[in-house]
């Protein structure tokens, strides 16, 4: 039996990227508002899994920025591990956040971004790796001969 959604399948890459800006624009918007690394994050596996139910948990994996769950994980969480170096370089304790303003063009930085981008990434990775495990469960029963 083919259990294709048509609709679902057409609606999947506007909504995928829809999706995929306002998890970014959540990103970008958490320091002084709720938001952040986390919520982003999760906002993100939402696409993710949007994309499975539409095209199968293997292209959604295959969407992911590395390709595999466990190395966007990975990635993600280096990623805000360096974020805590150049305090240890200053002199102040690891993951003390370093602020500073962009020599040239005045644009004000921190490592704080550094690390919600790693949050943001870990998140997507590990719970869209254990999303799309599971709905590869229901794939194989849908494949498996009666």
């Amino acid at each position: 039996m083919n259990r294709r959604l048509v609709i679902l399948e057409a609606a999947a890459g506007p909504l995928y990227w829809l999706i995929l800006a306002a998890s970014v624009w959540v990103l970008l918007r958490g320091h002084n508002e709720p938001g952040g690394g986390f919520i982003g994050g999760l906002v993100a596996v939402s696409a993710s899994i949007l994309w499975a139910v539409a095209h199968g948990s293997e292209a959604a994996a295959k969407r992911l920025p590395s390709g595999s769950p466990v190395t966007l994980a990975a990635v993600g969480v280096a990623l805000a591990a360096l974020s805590g170096l150049p305090a240890l370089v200053v002199g102040d304790a690891f993951l003390t956040h370093w602020w500073g303003t962009l020599p040239l063009v005045g644009v004000k930085v921190s490592t704080v971004l550094v690390f919600d981008v790693g949050v943001y990434l870990c998140v997507w990775g590990a719970l869209a790796g254990y999303a799309l495990a599971l709905l590869a469960i229901d794939d194989d029963e849908l494949e498996a001969p009666r």
